[in-house]
């Protein structure tokens, strides 16, 4: 089904982040992107918690958690030197534009976002941290303190072990807020929210240096891009669980070598009709040898199989032969797998 908006009967329009719609669509909550709506609707206007609130239909405490997470994702920042929200403060934002995202310098009187060293040493990947540490570390900690209230909206009641968790990847990696925030955003969006997945992406993350909002955003459109070209395969392949480790460096391979899904599809097919059987290594033989012969595209092998049929037809009109040799013809188009 196609859409098209009306634009005829728009009155006035506000502008939206294209990041937004890029990279948030779903990684945020319902609830947060109505109150970023009504944030940008209202962009120069001084807004409170309670007419966010009555304004969006969701909670204070869910309007003020929201602020702040749109703030920790740069996607909004505080206008003037206001300070963190607070019940019934007054709130008053602005977009984020391209042009302050691009640049290195922050206007005057916006908090900038940084690492803060905390009384508590930054903790080793196996440290684990009394809820009594937890605590000390909060205490003198702005940016844990708001890390674990953002993350509480994104995942839910923390665990002691997500707190240390988040503590290690924002003290001992190194990780922005805004950076640990897309992460447990992320990571909610495809419901694989336990330590040990967190943990390990982050630890990726910080060996590449993906430490920005840019970066970070890159590397999730990466991994959403391979996951559903993985989904794409399991569905023409008609497998009803994940592949195994083997199976998924080959559909990796294929998508970092620019196979799309209906040429990977045609080689299934192919190797169906050969073997009767799901063989990774065949269809990849068969992918390579297609690549090998400039074959690009589905019509690019069918057009060749097109002309083979011809030719021989031809050649055997000329000796007078009056039946194909097919098996002679699947050993010429299948060639690359002899």
């Amino acid at each position: 089904m196609e859409f098209k908006v009306n634009c005829g009967i728009w009155g006035a329009m506000f502008g939206v982040p294209s990041i937004v719609a890029d990279n948030f669509l779903k990684l945020a909550s319902g609830e947060q992107l109505k109150v970023l709506l009504y944030l940008l609707r209202s962009s120069g206007k001084v807004c409170t918690s309670e007419e966010i609130s009555a304004n969006t239909g969701v909670s204070v405490q869910t309007a003020e958690d929201a602020v702040l997470f749109w703030q920790q994702a740069n996607v909004i920042t505080p206008q003037g030197s206001i300070s963190p929200v607070v019940s019934a403060a007054p709130i008053m934002v602005q977009p984020l534009t391209p042009q302050s995202a691009a640049t290195s310098e922050q206007p005057q009187n916006i908090p900038v976002i940084q690492n803060v060293q905390t009384s508590v040493s930054a903790p080793d990947h196996k440290t684990n941290l009394s809820g009594g540490e937890i605590a000390d570390i909060m205490k003198d900690s702005q940016d844990i303190r708001e890390l674990f209230k953002i993350a509480e909206t994104i995942i839910g009641t923390l665990k002691n072990s997500q707190m240390n968790s988040i503590i290690w990847m924002y003290d001992h990696l190194g990780l922005k807020k805004e950076v640990i925030i897309i992460l447990l955003s992320y990571c909610a969006s495809i419901e694989k929210t336990n330590t040990a997945y967190v943990e390990k992406i982050a630890s990726v993350w910080a060996e590449n240096d993906i430490n920005t909002m840019e970066a970070a955003q890159d590397e999730i459109q990466k991994r959403k891009d391979s996951r559903d070209y993985i989904l794409s395969i399991m569905k023409k392949f008609e497998m009803n669980r994940k592949p195994t480790a083997k199976q998924a460096e080959f559909i990796e391979q294929w998508k970092n070598s620019g196979f799309n899904i209906e040429l990977v599809h045609y080689a299934y097919e192919k190797t169906i009709e050969q073997i009767n059987k799901l063989s990774f290594d065949y269809i990849n033989k068969i992918l390579l040898s297609w690549r090998d012969s400039g074959f690009t595209t589905v019509n690019d092998v069918k057009n060749a199989e097109i002309t083979f049929r011809k030719n021989k037809k031809s050649t055997a009109a000329k000796s007078g032969e009056t039946d194909t040799d097919m098996e002679e013809y699947e050993s010429i188009i299948n060639q690359f797998l002899y």
